[in-house]
């Protein structure tokens, strides 16, 4: 049986996430407050005391979801057995974790420095589209003027629009008089269109000097949908991800072609299992995101 894992990316922080694994496993204290260390920001107290405002802040809420999962994650990498990883969005660097590309203290610098760069991006905004599929998005996206392109094709009934604001309500306007639910999302900007290529070079200029390992298992690309192994293709795809489309559907359907036949979600809440559940047949699917779950796992071991 070949098992990806999935991890999860900005949207699903909340108030408290971690504070139950900071509790109970040496692991996740080791790596909160070596994160704290490494990055000098009170990671704890905005992680499990909050303001929801402060964790919700591209800056905060990009690190501590990375971190939430690693921690996860490293609490069970000696149970888990896998063949490949991807991740959504954010994701995509906590799958280069538990694929050893990068090492952990120069992957919460680099996640860092770009929820940093998003959190100044004030232009723009996005949209979550429901009911039609991806091809009658993009048909009609492309109908629109201004900048407005899908961004996240998420499910085959699920994709998210962004760039400019006018351009985005227009085309939810449009989308809307063809079936569709228009969920306007609560973001500081165009996430994943051509509006983020002011914040994409500086991050590339970062990203180029961040030491890049061969992966140990397959990584693959939220650009592409398809998998990695090489160090320079994997530093290009990451520099363009910022500004490009997450190809999730893509990621999803050729890791079936690939053999995948369970998927387990590393990571807060399950929303990507939801999203393979939508989108393939005939496989089995997993989330662990709390210390019972966590417990249940290793005892089936």
């Amino acid at each position: 049986m070949k098992t990806a894992l999935l991890f999860p990316g900005q949207g699903i922080q909340k108030v408290g996430m971690g504070k139950d694994l900071y509790e109970e496993f040496p692991i996740a204290r080791e790596l909160y407050d070596q994160a704290e260390k490494k990055l000098g920001i009170p990671l704890k107290e905005i992680s499990f005391k909050g303001p929801q405002d402060d964790l919700t802040d591209s800056k905060n809420a990009q690190v501590a979801i990375l971190l939430n999962s690693y921690v996860l994650f490293s609490i069970l990498k000696n149970k888990l057995e896998y063949s490949c990883v991807a991740g959504h969005s954010l994701g995509e660097y906590t799958a280069h974790l538990a694929a050893g590309t990068f090492i952990f203290p120069d992957v919460l610098h680099l996640v860092r420095f770009r929820g940093e760069l998003m959190s100044n991006v004030n232009e723009g905004t996005m949209s979550a589209v429901i009911g039609l599929s991806a091809r009658e998005v993009e048909e009609t996206v492309d109908s629109v003027e201004g900048i407005v392109n899908a961004a996240n094709f998420n499910m085959p009934t699920q994709t998210v629009i962004t760039g400019e604001v006018e351009a985005v309500q227009k085309a939810g306007e449009k989308l809307k008089t063809m079936g569709a639910v228009i969920i306007p999302l609560k973001v500081s900007g165009g996430f994943h269109s051509p509006l983020m290529k002011k914040v994409s070079e500086p991050f590339k200029k970062v990203l180029s000097k961040i030491q890049i390992n061969k992966p140990k298992v397959p990584v693959y690309s939220n650009v592409t949908g398809e998998k990695v192994t090489e160090v320079d293709e994997i530093r290009n795809l990451l520099g363009a991800q910022i500004e490009k489309p997450v190809r999730w559907v893509d990621t999803l359907l050729n890791m079936k072609k690939d053999g995948v036949t369970r998927f387990i979600e590393i990571g807060y809440k399950s929303i990507l299992i939801k999203m393979v559940k939508n989108t393939l047949d005939k496989v089995e699917t997993l989330s662990i995101s709390y210390p019972e779950e966590i417990r249940r796992f290793i005892d089936e071991q």
